[in-house]
């Protein structure tokens, strides 16, 4: 079942909420992965244009479009400054955390 409930961004959505829809995704993705038989279905998770939860579904194949950047992306997600310092164990120990100290 679908979550009915509008919230703005899917971060806002209940444990529950965020199972329920992803469970979905997940059921939509096996059957375009059956259908269309692409290498993989990508998922992303959208709202700034329109502030509502949604998600995309997109069936990718290699070499398409969306493969290419990804791939692309693969290559540099690591090259900005406040990332490539992720690797040293102490600032990343830092940057963990900042995250569990958030309430």
């Amino acid at each position: 079942m679908l979550p009915k409930r509008y919230v703005p961004w899917w971060h806002e959505l209940t444990g529950a909420e965020t199972a329920s829809l992803f469970n979905v995704a997940r059921i939509v993705a096996n059957r375009m992965m059956q259908v269309f038989e692409p290498d993989f279905v990508m998922l992303y998770a959208r709202g700034r244009r329109i502030p509502h939860t949604h998600i995309f579904l997109v069936p990718t194949y290699s070499g398409d479009l969306l493969d290419k950047y990804f791939n692309t992306l693969e290559t540099i997600q690591e090259s900005p400054v406040e990332l490539a310092q992720l690797r040293v164990k102490s600032s990343m120990e830092k940057a963990a955390r900042r995250l569990r100290d958030v309430e």
